[in-house]
């Protein structure tokens, strides 16, 4: 007997197909790739796609200001701004928000927060715990706690661009915070989108441990531009479970008022 599986569409109509229409729900996906490649742009396509359908968005940025993610969204017709946008550690919003931002400011306000209370004991912007803990204020600036229980009634997209950040003066920690971070703050009814940067000169990630909890893994990559005299972008979804995806590699377009869109490599299975 095959049962079915609800799937959370990514906003990019080429990886849903390839994806047997989205990513399970519930999924922790690692997107990887050097920088340039596409994943926050990656990112940006699924948190707008979550909005659009009525659903919260945790957007954890450590890459750039979130007031710049916003405007290279609308580069490519994605308007984040129209809708409520929470800074979390901003004051108590009015309204309840569609969309919390955990920026390194909000990770600053949360590591003096939990340094404070925990007994001589600092923590840092970056630290693992700092993000879990900030993650865990959005999920209540949501409305969805309840006796810090997590209700099961909304789903909720988190991202997390990128998680390489927290470990990249500690990569051989980079397996344990992975853990650490899942068993806190995962939830059937969140849908996780994590970056995992590699190394441009070496091709290595920062940090081996995300690939190997992750439910699924989607690799950008690109050509070696002074070989081939340009850039050249590509995807692979390297593992995704629960789903019979696609084997085939596809060469990736980024087009301004278009975003990130997939071709199929001729011959490819």
């Amino acid at each position: 007997m095959r049962y079915a599986v609800e799937r959370v569409r990514t906003g990019i109509p080429e990886l849903d197909n390839a994806l047997e229409g989205g990513i399970p729900k519930g999924s922790w996906v690692a997107v990887t790739g050097e920088p340039g490649t596409g994943k926050s742009i990656l990112c940006i396509h699924y948190a707008y796609r979550g909005l659009i359908e009525g659903e919260p968005v945790i957007y954890v940025t450590t890459e750039a200001e979130f007031r710049d993610v916003v405007r290279q969204a609308k580069q490519f017709g994605l308007h984040l701004d129209d809708y409520e946008i929470f800074y979390l550690g901003s004051a108590p919003p009015a309204v309840k928000p569609q969309l919390v931002v955990i920026d390194i400011f909000s990770l600053l306000k949360k590591a003096k927060q939990i340094s404070a209370a925990g007994g001589g004991r600092w923590h840092a912007a970056l630290d693992i715990e700092t993000l879990t803990a900030a993650i865990q204020d959005a999920y209540e600036v949501l409305g969805l706690t309840t006796g810090g229980r997590m209700s099961p009634r909304r789903h909720v997209r988190l991202i997390i661009d990128s998680l390489s950040a927290f470990w990249a003066d500690k990569p051989a920690m980079a397996r344990k915070y992975s853990y650490q971070l899942k068993i806190a703050t995962h939830r059937e009814n969140v849908t996780a989108v994590l970056v995992s940067q590699y190394a441009p000169t070496t091709g290595a990630t920062f940090g081996y441990g995300l690939e190997h909890i992750a439910d699924g893994v989607i690799h950008l990559w690109m050509d070696n531009v002074e070989e081939v005299k340009g850039v050249r972008r590509y995807l692979i979804i390297k593992k995704m479970r629960m789903t019979n995806h696609s084997l085939t590699a596809y060469r990736v377009r980024i087009e301004p008022g278009k975003g990130l869109s997939l071709e199929p490599l001729s011959g490819a299975e």
